[in-house]
């Protein structure tokens, strides 16, 4: 077992209320060491609206957080990682929706703790998820150990991973993956986010407009004081005359975020220029 696995099993055993205060402490660190990131955060919450200072505090905080659970969500028993699930809302639609047969695709944007949902529906139906291979190659092996689970087959952001999407979804199961990540050259089109144009993923806007596939989003809220996690399900809302699918997702995923702002990952660089893509 190399030393990185064995650090982030160690600390994967604290606490969550201790988790989250280390987490708030490390994302006031990353706000006060990196100014790139500070713009960012700033910028972003102003494009959206956002200029209270509390909110602000909230939002660095839970950055940090975001980042101190994942070793309680990768590697403690299943078990105890899907007890920590203390709220659901809106799962019953979902369920009855793959009852019938119908695909079901779960949305959960960068928004709160969005490991712990593809966790906890894992626990209800099998589920296939697309994730994007970290940057850092030696934390790739310790991410899927770390999300594989009974029932949740993982599959990478590549061909062959979107075939599998694609199949399981024509099969009636449940597929999930974070429809805000900023995505390739030519896998994206410009739609507004917040009132400024985003390169936003086509994939999961044209299989949300998918024949036999009901799509819900997901939102995994923080609790106070680390005492675990409410997850709220909601169908995408309807498509409004002559708005374009990446329009129709970035609208649901404002509406969304509007509701707990504090723990929108606002440091994410979301209006990237991806390398190849033509500016809008």
């Amino acid at each position: 077992m190399s030393l990185p696995s064995v650090l982030l099993r160690l600390v994967g055993k604290l606490p969550l209320p201790l988790l989250h205060a280390l987490g708030s402490v490390l994302g006031w660190a990353a706000y006060g060491i990196s100014p790139t990131y500070r713009r960012k955060l700033r910028a972003n919450l102003l494009q959206a609206g956002y200029s209270d200072s509390r909110l602000r505090r909230e939002a660095i905080a839970e950055a940090g957080k975001m980042a101190c659970e994942v070793p309680a969500l990768w590697f403690r028993p299943y078990a105890e990682v899907t007890a920590l699930v203390r709220e659901v809302q809106g799962m019953e639609e979902a369920l009855a929706v793959r009852a019938q047969g119908k695909g079901v695709l779960f949305l959960t944007p960068h928004m709160g703790c969005f490991e712990i949902t593809a966790q906890y529906a894992a626990l209800l139906t099998p589920i296939t998820v697309l994730y994007r291979p970290p940057k850092m190659g030696w934390l790739e092996p310790l991410m899927v150990a770390g999300r594989t689970r009974p029932n949740m087959r993982l599959v990478p952001a590549d061909t062959s991973g979107v075939r599998a999407i694609f199949r399981a979804l024509k099969e009636g199961e449940a597929v999930g993956f974070l429809p805000d990540q900023v995505p390739g050259e030519g896998e994206g089109d410009w739609a507004e986010f917040f009132g400024r144009p985003a390169y936003t993923m086509t994939l999961a806007a044209k299989l949300a407009e998918r024949e036999g596939v009901s799509c819900f989003l997901v939102f995994g809220r923080r609790l106070p004081r680390g005492r675990g996690y409410a997850i709220g399900v909601r169908p995408l809302p309807e498509k409004i005359e002559g708005e374009s699918a990446t329009r129709r997702l970035n609208r649901a995923l404002e509406e969304l975020v509007r509701e707990c702002p504090g723990q929108y990952l606002w440091g994410y660089n979301r209006y990237k220029v991806p390398k190849g893509a033509r500016p809008r």
